[in-house]
């Protein structure tokens, strides 16, 4: 189970003492009303949707209650649609590499066709000799005794038979030359290279088939692969979002009817240092600042709800306590990072990485091969010309006009976004590992005006609720 909000604050604050600032609850009871309206009324002021993250929503019911053997009975069906799904999977990953190693196959031996048909003196000798070693190892052999090199080596009339057929080029070659040679020898090397042409013909157009036919098969396992990859993501996402946490929850008693849920919601604000100097909120002075890091006002509302499944037709409603807390935080860009990095090592998030890992990961070891096999040689050129059209940043009017304007600027978006990923990553286990920089005089300037709004947003949001829902409030931030 990932760690709560807390949790990897605590872990924060081990690098930087200053995390948490002020916290505001609300309680409250009905049996008669659902968490619904508390939660979104909360969620709208908050902003939803500029900046509004939903960071924890898990749930768990007693195991007596039919919630619980309701929910539990769909999860289990998630779980068994997602192994088939992965089991597909599997199987398609499999068949993929098999199918490039007979398509590597496959290309070593049309080399040898293309090597024999160049206009190239030594290339056409040496596939030559190939195919004849092919044809000798894999036709010719089936006659046995009678094979060239069973006559070869087993009757000394025909000693010379071998050397000779590799010697000589073609049939014509073998008319038109007349070699001294025992006529026995010419009759044998007449028929065997009048057969080995016409394998030569036969063989190179079947191969060609077979290897077309590969590649096309090769194409539709692949896009297989994508298409159960898509399948499979919303099984596991199910399945995870259905599981149950909290077992030890001492609200949850086995033979009860019950359900206890936490939500999270986390809202955060940059400081804009330039707007807050001239709102005379900084000094002066902080309008030069330079090298400082970003600060932002985090207000994290959390929601525990206790409470009684009621089905009504085909849906449940939970009416019960609530307990919503309201928290302030002032975290620069170094203990955000930490954080999100954190969160990010959640069970649901490793259960997508599941179907990554065994869809995105195998097919980028092998997209070398499959980029090698399905694309012609025109389509790599034109990658490899749109590849290098995206470093520059300038908008060519021309290209504009074909749409590939689009298409560069989405693939950089990609490429960003991965390197950025990456960065985030590398950057966050460095800050675990070496330590989170103490703040600098400005920086802890900053930092007290990141914490006052972040208190001051969080106690709006507890006192305007109160006062919306006819509840005693205080007119003034004590």
């Amino acid at each position: 189970m990932a760690d709560s909000p807390d949790d990897i604050i605590k872990k924060i604050s081990k690098f930087h003492k200053k995390g948490s600032s002020r916290e505001w609850k609300l309680i409250y009871n009905s049996p008669f009303e659902t968490l619904e309206p508390i939660y979104f009324w909360i969620l709208d002021f908050m902003g939803y949707p500029n900046g509004v993250d939903k960071i924890v929503d898990n749930f768990a019911s007693s195991p007596g209650s039919g919630h619980f053997s309701e929910l539990m009975g769909k999860a289990t069906r998630m779980q068994e649609e997602s192994m088939k799904v992965m089991q597909t999977i599997g199987v398609l990953v499999k068949s993929i590499v098999n199918i490039i190693y007979d398509l590597r196959q496959f290309e070593i031996v049309l080399n040898d066709y293309k090597a024999a048909n160049s206009e190239n003196k030594t290339n056409a000798e040496a596939g030559l000799i190939a195919l004849k070693q092919r044809w000798l190892d894999n036709v010719d052999i089936k006659r046995g005794n009678t094979s060239i090199k069973g006559m070869t080596f087993s009757q000394a009339s025909f000693a010379t038979l071998l050397d000779s057929f590799f010697f000589i080029k073609s049939l014509k070659n073998l008319q038109e030359n007349k070699p001294d040679l025992n006529e026995r020898v010419i009759r044998i090397l007449e028929q065997r290279l009048l057969e080995f042409e016409k394998w030569r013909e036969l063989s190179e157009k079947e191969m060609q088939k077979r290897y077309s036919i590969e590649k096309a098969y090769l194409k539709s396992q692949v896009e297989s692969l994508k298409l159960y990859s898509r399948w499979a993501k919303p099984y596991l996402k199910a399945a995870e979002q259905l599981r149950m946490n909290d077992k030890s929850n001492p609200a949850l008693v086995t033979a009860f009817n019950t359900i206890n849920m936490n939500v999270t919601l986390m809202k955060k604000n940059p400081i804009k240092v330039e707007e807050e100097t001239y709102a005379k909120n900084l000094p002066k002075n902080f309008l030069n600042l330079k090298n400082a890091r970003k600060y932002y006002s985090c207000s994290i509302v959390e929601f525990n709800f206790r409470g009684i499944p009621q089905k009504m037709e085909q849906h449940y409603t939970f009416g019960g306590r609530v307990d919503v807390s309201f928290k302030a935080y002032a975290l620069n860009e170094d203990e955000l990072d930490l954080f999100n990095y954190e969160l990010d090592k959640s069970d649901l998030k490793e259960a997508l990485n599941l179907v990554e890992g065994a869809t995105e990961g195998s097919l980028k070891e092998i997209q070398e091969d499959i980029d090698y096999f399905l694309k012609s040689d025109d389509e790599k050129t034109k990658d490899k010309k749109i590849k290098e059209e995206t470093r520059n940043d300038d908008v060519n009017p021309f290209t504009a006009l074909l749409g590939l304007d689009k298409l560069k600027f989405f693939q950089k978006k990609e490429e960003k976004k991965k390197d950025s990923d990456k960065e985030k990553k590398e950057k966050a286990e460095k800050l675990l590992k070496d330590g989170i920089k103490k703040d600098s005089y400005a920086e802890s300037v900053i930092r007290k005006l990141a914490e006052k709004n972040a208190v001051d947003f969080c106690y709006k949001i507890y006192d305007i609720y109160k006062k919306a829902h006819g509840m005693a409030s205080t007119q003034n931030m004590v």
